[in-house]
């Protein structure tokens, strides 16, 4: 004797079920599409000359980390972690900037011998701290992301000097 198949189970069948499974993630994710991103990311003539001045500040503060460390050479030693870091996010700021070439910034003013050099230091990197976050405010996007990171990362650096 040969048994008969058994009825269905009552509600969606496995097909069903998949085929509306893939029609409701089409109409999510054509809900949930953003703008392209060249839209998002346009840059005005004052935040790339703002951008431009960020580069200006970065490259000052990787030239702090150097006239510190000429200064007190056993500072450099300790702080040579903390220039580099600097220098990285000068070449992530290069980067971002419109403009992407290096500019001409003032050198940063020699810094004072010895134990005082350390303080100097970290009025440098609290000051290109406070600009960067200042410049993020009026930037949009990646732009401003990236001057709040490296604004969030020198007030580290400063929290190591002291």
């Amino acid at each position: 004797m040969s048994v008969t198949p058994s009825s269905p189970p009552p509600g969606f069948s496995r097909r069903t079920l998949l085929a509306a499974s893939a029609a409701g993630l089409a109409l999510l994710a054509a809900g949930c599409s953003s703008p392209p991103a060249d839209e998002r990311e346009k840059v005005t003539s004052e935040q790339a000359d703002e951008l431009a001045a960020q580069v200006a500040v970065q490259e000052a503060l990787v030239s702090a980390f150097a006239a510190a460390g000429a200064a007190d050479p056993a500072l450099a030693a300790e702080v040579a972690e903390l220039a580099g870091q600097a220098d990285a996010q000068l070449t992530r700021l290069r980067a971002a900037s419109p403009g992407g070439s290096a500019s001409a910034s003032a050198p940063a003013a020699g810094a004072p011998a010895g134990p005082d050099a350390r303080a100097w230091l970290r009025g440098q990197v609290a000051a290109a701290a406070t600009s960067h976050a200042t410049a993020s405010v009026d930037q949009s996007g990646a732009r401003a992301a990236l001057l709040g990171s490296i604004a969030a990362g020198l007030r580290g650096q400063d929290g190591r000097l002291a």
